[in-house]
């Protein structure tokens, strides 16, 4: 929707403004744009909480089971609405997959997991494996890949986090 309403203010300032005025616009709304296409930046800004990603990683591959759960149910029935609800488990099932995916590529693969640690190869094991469950659980509604890739997400947080860290965790999922 944003980009509709950033394309007909584009063509306004494109048909009626001066070639200065264009140059000046089109700066202008690509610096306000860059923060919708880009949610989180890869500066090292030092503002991290890895146990709250770990958390909400938890928190997805839940959500994913209990989407499972709710498209057995609803692919028993075939009324509109439970056609709908169907189609909106799924949806949701396949953006927390993605959202998992993501936060690891984006977050733990690219700012925080570094190679000069001594257990980097287990981390990117133990990431690609949950990076993998999360795919299965978009193709499948087997609730064993939720049990797999929560195992594993587990066994990377004792490992990546220290003693403080564990702490928040078993704070947050409290």
């Amino acid at each position: 929707m944003i980009f509709f309403v950033i394309g007909i203010i584009l063509n306004f300032a494109l048909t009626r403004l001066g070639k200065k005025m264009k140059i000046y616009f089109l700066s202008v709304i690509l610096l306000l744009s860059a923060n919708l296409v880009y949610g989180h930046c890869q500066v090292p800004c030092g503002i991290y909480d890895d146990a709250v990603r770990i958390h909400l990683i938890q928190e997805d591959f839940s959500t994913i089971k209990k989407a499972m759960s709710e498209i057995k149910n609803y692919s028993k029935k075939d009324d509109p609405q439970s056609l709908n609800q169907l189609s909106r488990w799924v949806s949701t099932k396949e953006d927390h997959a993605t959202n998992i995916q993501n936060v690891i590529s984006s977050y733990f693969l690219i700012q925080r997991v570094k190679s000069k640690n001594s257990d980097y190869v287990e981390h990117l094991k133990l990431l690609h494996e949950v990076m993998v469950y999360a795919m299965k659980c978009k193709q499948t509604i087997d609730s064993a890949y939720v049990d797999s890739g929560l195992r594993s997400m587990n066994k990377f947080s004792k490992l990546y986090l220290d003693k403080h860290g564990l702490e928040h965790l078993k704070k947050l999922s409290n």
